[in-house]
């Protein structure tokens, strides 16, 4: 399986009743392709947490046919969803919507490309425990993106009262805390899952119109592999994007 899930390309066709989209329109496509449109979240805007949602890839379309992601020559997509991000962009956003941002990673690594690049605001490094106790009581929000098992409470002791843990990384594997950590300051762990349409389109607009942009390096078919292996060193920033159309597909096999 090869997913493919965070998809940009072009409109080849649309159907009868598609009004959004023409031929030749430049698109991009997220993790989910359909949805029931009849249940609460659906009704609500946010189909993301629709049960009947149906993944780009390693799914069945409602004919039965099989999701191929985007690495197949072509895909089917309901008009009405689209693509969400995380991570870098998460500073970049919240730095131009006003707010004082804090990046916490496990090293001084990422220090000069948090302030310089990014524009953070503060750099905190979560294995020196001397500037976490420094820093506890200090932040209103962590968007927690960290896709591996991790422990919750170092990061609850550092909201203030009514402060948020959002988790965003998806791990397999159960996370712990002890209770007082959110009874004592009345805090609250959460989840979030990718954007609906219109939060989409809503970021997407936000971003062209402060000039965000996110920093990615364009590959072909024939680096993938390499490409993978530096993703496991971390050596990436931020995003690899496969250039599928550009690449020689038999060479690249």
């Amino acid at each position: 399986m090869v997913p493919g899930h965070e998809v940009v390309g072009e409109v080849v066709e649309v159907g009868p009743e598609v009004s959004k989209f023409r031929a030749g329109d430049v698109v991009g496509v997220g993790v989910i392709v359909g949805c029931c449109r009849d249940c609460r979240p659906c009704k609500a805007n946010v189909e993301q947490y629709c049960n009947k949602k149906i993944w780009s890839y390693n799914d069945v379309y409602t004919d039965g046919k099989p999701t191929q992601g985007g690495f197949a020559s072509a895909m089917v997509v309901d008009q009405n969803l689209g693509l969400g991000g995380v991570g870098h962009m998460g500073v970049k956003v919240a730095k131009s919507m006003g707010h004082h941002v804090t990046v916490i990673s496990s090293s001084n690594k990422k220090r000069a490309e948090a302030m310089d690049d990014l524009g953070a605001d503060a750099y905190l490094v979560s294995s020196d425990a001397d500037q976490m106790a420094a820093a506890a009581d200090s932040l209103d929000y962590i968007i927690d993106t960290v896709p591996a098992k991790h422990p919750l409470e170092p990061y609850l002791a550092l909201l203030k009262m009514d402060g948020k843990l959002v988790l965003m990384g998806v791990i397999a594997e159960p996370l712990s805390f002890v209770s007082p950590m959110v009874m004592l300051g009345r805090k609250t762990i959460t989840g979030s899952f990718i954007g609906s349409m219109d939060e989409t389109e809503e970021v997407l607009q936000f971003c062209v119109d402060k000039g965000l942009t996110s920093q990615i390096e364009v590959v072909k078919m024939d680096y993938v592999n390499q490409a993978f292996e530096r993703l496991e060193r971390n050596d990436v920033r931020y995003r690899f994007v496969v250039d599928v159309g550009g690449s020689n597909i038999e060479d690249a096999a």
